[in-house]
């Protein structure tokens, strides 16, 4: 867990396919594996960046 307890709930709610070969290896390093795939992740500037970086395939909760 985070140092202040505080996670971020990750779901995929679009294909990698045809993307650039970048945006597929961050949905990969959040854990993603596929449309509907969803991790409780630590909210951390690390985590972030991944999920700014991939803002459009991705849903974001909490």
């Amino acid at each position: 867990m985070a140092e202040n307890g505080k996670t971020v709930q990750v779901t995929q709610i679009a294909s990698v396919i045809g993307r650039k070969p970048g945006q597929a290896e961050t949905i990969t390093g959040l854990g993603l594996r596929g449309i509907g795939s969803t991790r409780t992740l630590e909210d951390t500037p690390a985590v972030r960046g991944m999920i700014r970086k991939v803002a459009h395939l991705i849903k974001v909760e909490g």
